[in-house]
C-alpha cells in the first residue's frame, strides 16, 4: 500500500511557499447527510503520524486516535460541511466544493493548495495542485481526509440514535442493503439528498403503466354470424 509522505509539501516550502494546505472531502457519495471536507497545514515536524494514509484504509480506532495527533501537530486545520438542502440545491460537486471553501476560510492565508483529485477552480485559488488518488501520495491530504471522515462518522452516529433502523452507526450514510431496505420500510427523513436517484424513486415511484384495452376477439366459425355464406373450413372442399 502506498504511503502519503511530505515529497510535494517540500518541494513547495522549498519554493517559498511555506503555507501549504491539503484538502480533501468525505461523503460525497453518501445517501444523507452532509458532505465533509477538512483542510490541513502541517510542519516538518509530522511524528505521531507515520500511521496517516487514505482514511478509507483505516480502522476506526486508527482514524480517532490519527485525528488527536493531526489536531495538535497541524500548523492549521479547518472543517467545512454543505447541508443536503444545499446539496439538492446546488448539486453534489458545487456543494463539496462550498465545504472545501468553508473549510479554507478557517486555515487563514493559504500560498498553496494540494487538492485530492482533479483542479477546483471554485475555490477561487489559482495556486493548485490537483493529484489523483493524493490522499494515497501527500500527507496534507490526508490528514485532511482523516480529520473529515471523523468528523462526518461522529455526525452519523448521532443523528442514528434520532432515526434508527437505517444503520447510520454502521454505514455512514452510504447506500447498503440495509439502509435502502429501511428506506422502504420507514421512509425519507429530512436529512436524506432528495436530488439523488434512489431517494427520488421512493419520494415519487414511477406510475403504473396504463393497462392497454384488449381488441375484441375475431369470431369463430361457432359465432360467426349465419348471415351470409361461411367461409369454408380447411378440410372442407369450396
Amino acid at each position: 500500500m502506498q504511503k502519503p509522505t511530505l515529497e510535494f509539501e517540500e518541494a513547495l516550502w522549498n519554493s517559498g511557499k511555506l503555507r501549504v494546505a491539503g484538502v480533501d472531502e468525505v461523503g460525497r457519495g453518501a445517501f444523507c447527510a452532509s458532505v465533509v471536507a477538512a483542510a490541513v497545514i502541517l510542519g516538518p515536524d509530522v511524528s505521531g503520524l507515520e500511521e496517516a494514509r487514505d482514511s478509507k484504509t483505516l480502522s476506526a480506532t486508527q482514524r480517532e486516535r490519527l485525528n488527536h495527533v493531526i489536531r495538535q501537530k497541524a500548523v492549521a486545520f479547518g472543517i467545512g460541511a454543505a447541508s443536503p438542502t444545499e446539496i439538492d440545491r446546488l448539486n453534489i460537486r458545487r456543494a463539496t466544493a462550498l465545504a472545501m471553501q468553508r473549510a479554507l476560510r478557517r486555515l487563514g492565508p493559504v500560498d498553496h493548495l494540494l487538492v485530492d483529485g482533479h483542479r477546483m477552480p471554485e475555490l477561487g485559488l489559482e495556486n493548485q495542485t490537483a493529484l489523483v488518488k493524493g490522499d494515497s501520495r501527500s500527507l496534507s491530504i490526508a490528514c485532511a481526509s482523516i480529520v473529515a471522515k471523523v468528523c462526518r462518522d461522529h455526525l452519523l452516529h448521532r443523528l442514528a440514535l434520532r432515526y434508527p433502523g437505517y444503520g447510520w452507526e454502521r454505514n455512514v450514510g452510504y447506500g447498503t442493503a440495509e439502509h435502502q431496505a429501511a428506506l422502504t420500510d420507514i421512509g425519507v427523513t429530512p436529512h436524506h439528498r432528495r436530488s439523488f436517484a434512489p431517494i427520488k424513486l421512493i419520494i415519487n415511484p414511477p406510475a403504473p403503466a396504463p393497462e392497454t384495452e384488449q381488441s375484441p376477439a375475431s369470431p369463430t366459425p361457432e359465432t360467426a354470424p349465419e348471415s351470409g355464406p361461411s367461409a369454408p373450413l380447411p378440410d372442407q372442399e369450396s
